[in-house]
């Protein structure tokens, strides 16, 4: 087992999570001071390219962003999203991870449940690709948007899902918009830890899209705390740039490239 998912397993019910999401070797080098678990996530379709859902990207891009924020980790684990349409049977799903893995050497994959590809996350794990899980709200497999797991029929459901996907192999599982019920019942009887995103402080971790969190996505659930709001900060500074130019104070002479030596 990888030292660095042996230690994500170990702080079950020791040690909140932290997770972030990461795009870029720049943020990526930040949360790697701070996070157990970046996750190169498909989100991007909505942060960074702005679709409506997160359909449309594909291997190639979560590829060439897992490539730039690799070179931003040394000590956080690092997840890759498979995208929509990349794990359809086992056999795609073992081809697709394998080139994922052999070009941006992440240390993990993560799928989306649809209830039934647990299958393919045990035949994935048994040629020795480590699999996050994630149920509840999933945007890949799900159009509407609303809260699970808000009667016990619906907890004994999830619940049923989750440990499916622990028996077959997962090291860990991410809880999208579950009550604060579900999430308690799955962390409770599941021993792989959970990560929490809209599903309450009883998870073992939480995860948010970093953009939402500093506040420059334009997407602000109940769910999400604004830790800065980067949007009015980078608009200061935009304004100040612009401003500086019309009256002629940038460049100046100190911004003069005098012995100035280029980068290589």
């Amino acid at each position: 087992m990888k030292k660095k998912i042996k230690k994500i397993l170990l702080k079950k019910n020791k040690k909140k999570l932290v997770c972030l999401t990461a795009y870029s070797k720049s943020i990526a080098k930040i949360l790697d001071n701070y996070c157990d678990i970046v996750l190169v996530g498909d989100s991007m379709a909505n942060v960074l390219y702005g679709h409506k859902n997160t359909h449309k990207i594909n291997l190639d891009t979560i590829i060439q962003h897992t490539l730039s924020v690799k070179m931003g980790i040394k000590k956080s684990l690092l997840v890759v999203d498979m995208p929509k349409g990349t794990y359809n049977d086992e056999h795609i799903a073992l081809k697709n991870a394998k080139l994922l893995i052999k070009k941006t050497r992440c240390d993990a994959i993560k799928l989306e449940s649809n209830k039934k590809n647990y299958k393919i996350i045990k035949f994935l794990v048994k040629n020795n690709i480590s699999v996050m899980g994630h149920v509840g709200y999933t945007p890949q497999f799900k159009k509407k948007f609303r809260i699970e797991g808000l009667s016990k029929i619906q907890v004994s459901k999830i619940l049923k899902e989750a440990k499916l996907i622990e028996n077959a192999g997962a090291f860990s599982i991410v809880l999208e918009c579950l009550s604060p019920n579900a999430a308690k019942e799955i962390t409770n009887k599941i021993k792989i830890p959970t990560i929490g995103i809209g599903s309450s402080s009883f998870c073992d971790g939480q995860i948010l899209v970093t953009d939402d969190m500093l506040g420059i996505s334009g997407f602000y659930p109940k769910f999400v705390k604004k830790y800065i709001n980067l949007n009015r900060i980078i608009e200061k500074a935009v304004k100040k740039y612009s401003r500086d130019i019309k009256l002629r104070k940038f460049p100046s002479t100190s911004n003069f490239l005098n012995g100035f030596k280029y980068r290589k």
